[in-house]
């Protein structure tokens, strides 16, 4: 904590900024303006954004107008007295979408719930966890997709820091989920050049692209067993993903596989 007034949690690894001081805020401004005119960036990533208040997100977003802005709020999943992740983690992605409100509805956020649900599942062998009692998305997809930035690991998560890694064996499953639903997916740099998945990922972007799949898609979940999870996207594409194949059935005949890997399939609407 500061001596100025804090609109925020606190971090220990950085000083606290007076964001509420107008010449901070001023010359903030006038800094990142500078970064978006003279050196070409159109976005902002603003990271640790519950370290302020998001009325200051806001007047930023409002004094540099970006393209472009994502926020970083970064809690843990709840846990309940056997160890294992709660299987409403509502609370949290309700934070999400009323931080993107409060900011003025325009930044997005990166869905922490989404990332920490699917990881779960896949770790547990608990498919059924990607199914709300809603029966949509667990995830901030479920609720503000069109604001919700989707990701498998960041470079806090995983890379070289490694906070809250993907499991490595089972990441291509979750990139075949994040490519195929509502949102905005994010790739990791890591995972494209040094892991040798560029070629799958590839893939994967290719058929959201020819498909015009969007961050308002919507989706119609199919099966949510513990090694079984498919849905159809907009009615065009249909992703499975979990060791239990059976999944025929479920997939009308007019569409053909796409492309497939280790316990995924995606099939796309011919």
């Amino acid at each position: 904590m500061g001596i100025y007034p804090d609109t925020g949690a606190d971090f220990n690894g950085a000083p606290d900024i007076d964001h509420l001081n107008t010449r901070v805020q001023g010359e903030l401004s006038d800094w990142m303006n500078w970064i978006k005119t003279e050196i070409g960036f159109d976005g902002w990533r603003f990271d640790f954004a519950k370290g302020y208040s998001p009325d200051i997100t806001k007047l930023y977003m409002g004094n540099t107008r970006p393209e472009f802005a994502v926020g970083e709020i970064w809690n843990p999943l709840s846990y309940g007295s056997d160890g294992k992740p709660n299987y409403d983690q509502d609370g949290h992605r309700r934070e999400l979408t009323e931080w993107v409100k409060a900011v003025g509805g325009s930044a997005t956020a990166f869905d922490f719930r989404t990332k920490g649900i699917l990881q779960a599942a896949l770790v547990e062998g608990e498919l059924w966890r990607l199914k709300d009692s809603n029966g949509g998305p667990p995830g901030m997809i479920g609720l503000m997709p069109e604001n919700a930035v989707t990701f498998v690991d960041n470079h806090d998560t995983g890379s070289t820091q490694k906070h809250w890694p993907f499991p490595s064996d089972k990441v291509m499953q979750g990139y075949v989920y994040i490519l195929t639903h509502p949102g905005i997916p994010s790739i990791i740099y890591d995972h494209f050049f040094d892991w040798g998945l560029k070629e799958e990922i590839s893939k994967l972007a290719m058929i959201r692209i020819k498909n015009g799949i969007r961050a308002s898609s919507t989706v119609r979940i199919l099966a949510s067993d513990p090694d079984l999870y498919v849905a159809a996207i907009d009615d065009k594409i249909i992703a499975k993903i979990g060791p239990r194949y059976e999944a025929g059935h479920l997939v009308p005949t007019n569409f053909r596989i796409a492309t497939c890997g280790n316990d995924y399939v995606v099939w796309e609407k011919q």
